[in-house]
């Protein structure tokens, strides 16, 4: 097991490195399954430009990006983040990646969406954490109804993808309402 940040009962988080550039990572922003549902697929992901991001994510304090790994088997399954974090306002948007297909759908994005939101309002001393996603992201949906996040609203057409402009659901959860 990686040096752990956040540990749960089945994964764990941890920064994202640039060792993580020898697996999987770059491969799942060029996959147009894992991406289907995202504003990634554009242009083709390069390795420099995920190790660009990478070192990027840890300058400053305005995000919070981890590696999500399997505990029992080590594996780097996804990427979750806080980014656009602002102490101000305190609020912050949450993202994931999950580009691990075999993972899909056993419970783990809820899991380490958990932790990172929890560690969100109880460490960052966030009030709400927000989240945008397309119309047709039936998982995403259902994870932000399941973390307690109230829909606000729509931007329509606000995104161009594969041949069409598509809504953008607005979500957001207050620290009160976040089921954690």
């Amino acid at each position: 097991m990686k040096t752990p940040f956040l540990v749960g009962l089945n994964v764990y988080l941890r920064p994202l490195g640039l060792k993580d550039l020898e697996g999987n990572y770059v491969d799942w922003l060029n996959d147009p399954e894992v991406s289907a549902n995202n504003s990634h697929h554009i242009f083709p992901y390069t390795r420099e430009q995920a190790e660009e991001y990478i070192q990027k994510a840890y300058t400053g304090s305005s995000k919070l990006v981890l590696a999500v790994n399997l505990k029992e088997s080590d594996v780097h399954i996804g990427n979750i983040a806080l980014q656009q974090i602002d102490f101000r306002n305190q609020c912050a948007e949450f993202a994931v990646l999950f580009g691990e297909k075999d993972y899909w759908g056993k419970g783990y994005s809820k899991e380490a969406a958990r932790l990172i939101m929890k560690h969100g309002f109880d460490s960052l001393n966030l009030r709400r954490i927000y989240c945008g996603t397309f119309a047709e992201n039936i998982a995403m949906q259902k994870l932000a109804d399941f973390l307690g996040f109230k829909r606000e609203g729509v931007r329509r057409e606000a995104f161009f993808k594969d041949g069409k402009f598509v809504d953008i659901w607005e979500y957001g959860v207050l620290r009160d309402e976040f089921v954690g």
